[in-house]
């Protein structure tokens, strides 16, 4: 069945954006009386049916709620966005399919990007969420300072993955199954010693997550995905 997003969602009725009433009407050719899904980002799933088939505001009839269960644990990646922006895309695409409860772009000394486009980052998130059957839409934080970003309060184990040659635990051995975690990745010119001293500094644990060296995307896929096998 096909699944479609709206955050408009009232006690019986639905209403889909622009670009999801053009996906429906124009693409999809579906018609009044059609049975679709519907997720809203926060964690629900219903049953609708299509009154009005329009490609610019379609509107849906709730017709159902389906009781669903979140994950037991909660991961958070705060990463540098990389130059190439495709790199940077696939990140929250894969990382949505996999599984992610919020990401933070951070801006480093070595950050050889400094701007972002939320709107499309956030449509990347939505496609991703339907396409892999989640039900949650990933927090996305709007991009800061790392300096700012590690001042902030975090109710969970802390991490910052680096490939300088400083003291560091593994990752798969340090984490705490069922704890909220958030990790640290740096841009393609890895954190500086004075990034990682204040991070540490912050309560964040140094880690390694691999024994390559991994592009930026790769890691923070990678610290993502060890934080699932750990809670498997």
């Amino acid at each position: 069945m096909h699944r479609f997003y709206s955050e408009e969602i009232q006690t019986n009725y639905a209403f889909l954006d622009h670009e999801e009433s053009r996906h429906l009407a124009k693409v999809l050719r579906l018609t009044n009386g059609d049975k679709v899904e519907l997720i809203d980002g926060n964690g629900k799933l219903y049953q609708c049916v299509i009154l009005e088939a329009h490609s610019k505001k379609a509107q849906l009839k709730i017709e159902s709620e389906i009781e669903t269960k979140s994950l037991p644990f909660n991961v958070e990646i705060a990463a540098a966005p990389t130059k190439n922006m495709n790199r940077w895309e696939w990140f929250l695409e894969k990382a949505t399919e996999i599984g992610i409860d919020a990401i933070h772009p951070i801006f480093c000394e070595n950050s050889e990007r400094k701007t972002l486009k939320e709107e499309r980052q956030l449509r990347i998130l939505k496609s991703a969420i339907k396409q892999s059957q989640k039900l949650k839409l990933p927090q996305l934080s709007s991009a800061v300072s790392f300096k700012d970003f590690v001042k902030k309060e975090f109710d969970g184990e802390k991490y910052i993955a680096h490939c300088h040659e400083l003291p560091k635990m593994k990752l798969a051995k340090i984490h705490t199954s069922g704890k909220k975690a958030l990790i640290l990745i740096g841009p393609e010119g890895d954190f500086s010693e004075k990034e990682i001293e204040l991070a540490r500094s912050n309560g964040f644990v140094p880690i390694s997550i691999s024994q390559s060296r991994l592009r930026t995307e790769t890691a923070a896929l990678v610290a993502c995905h060890t934080i699932h096998l750990i809670n498997a």
